[in-house]
């Protein structure tokens, strides 16, 4: 494409005026990143990024993730001007109740956001999992779904420790077709990075395993070009460090004031005055619109060749069935049953599930965060994802499990691919923001957590999970399911695969645990059920996971004593809530004396009980029995609470 000068020179100010009106007019955000790293972002836009507008979820687009989400006003600008259906208007209204421009990028909200990013390092290791999903999916699909990962990071991404695992990862992996473009400029909020960050970055990068180009001005396009082709041509992942000076062109240039905080008027008619801008607030040259279209008619183009490829493909009917959500017909036909009787653990269970699901269901991606025997994520008919084996479904994350939980939503967000990951339910501590953003972007990720209570034993406190159950279940729109048994297990696997509206955590036992034979397959399905039914309850046992099997222990206590009590299994408490009242009336009927069991947290349960048998405090070294014990969580202890609900 013919290009003069003077267009570039405008159209890479229409991106810092932009940004730096909308902040203005807000009264808040934050105009420094956009102004500094415009001329880099306009480069990528107009002359390498593989896009369409029309088309925004076309699955072979290039992905570009602004990890550095405060900067957000640089990534509304560059689709309002590319022909995005993201008005002037919307612009206007930056950071505004119910616009389409909020302060941080949001998935699924504002048309072109790949992913939601403002927690830092997030958006890197989030891009990780969408390099990954690429090299996957071209393993089986070819030029349908191959594309590159662009990604704007900040030195506050990358002082963030999930960016650091994420990018070891994908050093490890060879993901040559992740290219980051790293804001060099050196500040930060509290000031100059020389207060707290002063490592060598690019020489990190290069211990990880990637290619690195030191040193390039942010104002040298030609630079930048030479940059972002070499990158394209390297077989490992870049790091291109892009030296570029925050706020440019205003009075607050290269200061840290420029980072976050709006400039005011006679700041704001200065920058116009150094950029040589004349236009007011919000007023675009219609030549610069025609610039920005006209770059994006290269993948329009591209997309037009692709839709020829697809209509042609082998496999083009599993590629839409996969993109549109619908999983293999029949898959849950194939689910175990377990026989009454049997005694194993809901994490082998949950293995046993997946030996008969994984062959269904090609696009299942499992891994570990290096706990997989621990896990039994991975089954026999799995190989491991490599830089030689792109077409393994089994990925092996290391003791990473920060960068794991993003990579995981990463995968997902390909659309084409449903991941699961593994690790104990204490260290979800570790994935919690990719959790939230998970449940915050509503995307199907499933988060396999086992471990899951003082049951653990011997390994202690600082394995035993205490107030993760509750503080899980406080995320909206995550669904948390705690099975009973090997078949509640069962039917959490089939739940968890059915959502796609949001993510699921399966919360599953090391300790072995009997097959219930009163568990109604249904009522798991609802995420509470009468389990065992007493004639005249005079009150109800509400439990979840392995403290199930011990209310039906105490019910048979408590009837040889002439009290009858109901047991309801209550996995999943989101699932539940979903039902409509009559229905949760009839199986908790509130007129009913109710005490709830689960060794974990208390808080919470006042929702379904007037009484708690639970934990809030660490558990101890020792035994299992042992600490089931001493803790409280024993058959007797369990009568003895019911009584003192009834009062007798």
């Amino acid at each position: 494409m013919t290009q003069t000068p003077s267009i570039v020179k405008t159209a890479i100010d229409a991106i810092r005026m932009l940004a730096l009106d909308a902040v203005e007019q807000a009264r808040s955000g934050h105009p420094g990143m956009p102004m500094g790293m415009a001329p880099a972002a306009y480069l990528l836009w107009t002359e390498f990024l593989k896009h369409n507008p029309q088309d925004p979820t076309w699955p072979a687009r290039d992905r570009f993730v602004l990890s550095a989400g405060h900067g957000s006003m640089l990534l509304y600008a560059l689709l309002h001007l590319s022909g995005y259906d993201l008005s002037m208007e919307e612009i206007r209204r930056f950071r505004q109740w119910g616009s389409k421009t909020p302060g941080h990028p949001e998935y699924g909200h504002t048309v072109g956001v790949e992913t939601t990013t403002g927690p830092l390092g997030q958006g890197l290791a989030t891009a990780v999992g969408m390099a990954m999903a690429e090299r996957m999916l071209a393993a089986e699909f070819g030029e349908l779904v191959e594309h590159y990962t662009y990604v704007v990071a900040s030195d506050g991404d990358l002082m963030e420790g999930v960016s650091g695992e994420a990018s070891s990862l994908a050093g490890h992996l060879r993901l040559g077709k992740l290219i980051v473009l790293y804001d060099d400029n050196q500040v930060s909020i509290d000031g100059s990075t020389e207060l707290a960050f002063t490592e060598d970055v690019a020489l990190r990068y290069e211990a990880y395993g990637w290619h690195v180009v030191r040193g390039v001005s942010g104002e040298d396009l030609e630079a930048l070009r030479a940059a972002l082709r070499a990158a394209q041509a390297d077989p490992r992942p870049s790091l291109i460090a892009v030296r570029s000076v925050i706020g440019y062109g205003s009075p607050l240039a290269g200061h840290h004031k420029a980072h976050s905080d709006p400039m005011g008027s006679e700041k704001v008619a200065a920058t116009r005055q150094a950029l040589g801008w004349p236009y007011p607030p919000f007023v675009i040259p219609e030549e610069v619109y025609a610039h920005y279209r006209q770059a994006a008619t290269r993948g329009v183009q591209a997309y037009a060749a692709w839709q020829a490829k697809l209509e042609a493909h082998p496999k083009a009917a599993e590629f839409r069935r996969r993109l549109e959500g619908r999983l293999p017909q029949g898959w849950a036909d194939h689910l175990p049953r377990f026989a009454p009787g049997e005694r194993l653990a809901t994490r082998a269970a949950s293995g046993k599930v997946l030996e008969k699901l994984v062959p269904q269901i090609p696009e299942l991606v499992g891994g570990s965060a290096d706990l997989t025997p621990s896990n039994n994520t991975r089954t026999p008919d799995m190989s491991d994802f490599s830089s030689t084996n792109p077409a393994g479904r089994y990925v092996r994350y290391g003791v990473r499990e920060h960068a794991m939980g993003a990579a995981m939503n990463g995968l997902a967000l390909s659309k084409a691919l449903r991941p699961y990951g593994g690790t104990f339910l204490v260290f979800s501590d570790y994935m919690r923001p990719a959790i939230r953003l998970a449940a915050l972007m509503g995307v199907p990720t499933i988060f396999v957590f086992t471990h899951d209570s003082i049951a653990v034993g011997e390994d202690g406190p600082t394995h035993q999970p205490i107030e993760h159950l509750m503080s899980l279940r406080a995320i909206p729109n995550l669904w948390v399911i705690r099975p009973a048994d090997a078949n509640e297990t069962a039917v959490a696997w089939k739940m968890a695969l059915a959502r796609r509206d949001g993510p699921t955590a399966l919360i599953l036992t090391r300790q072995v645990l009997p097959v219930l034979a009163e568990v109604q397959p249904e009522g798991v399905e609802r995420g509470g059920y009468v389990l065992s039914e007493a004639a005249q309850a005079q009150a109800a046992i509400v439990a979840t996971g392995s403290e199930v099997a011990l209310a039906l222990e105490a019910q048979q206590l408590l009837r040889e004593e002439g009290l009858a009590v109901r047991v309801v299994s209550l996995p999943c408490w989101e699932a539940f809530q979903a039902q409509p009242a009559a229905y949760r009336q009839e199986v908790l009927p509130p007129g009913l004396p109710t005490l709830a069991l689960e060794a974990g947290a208390t808080l919470g349960w006042e929702r379904y009980a007037q009484r708690v048998l639970g934990l809030d405090r660490f558990g101890a070294s020792a035994p299992l029995a042992e600490v089931y014990s001493r803790l409280g969580f024993t058959k007797e202890r369990v009568v003895a609470e019911v009584k003192a609900l009834l009062g007798v």
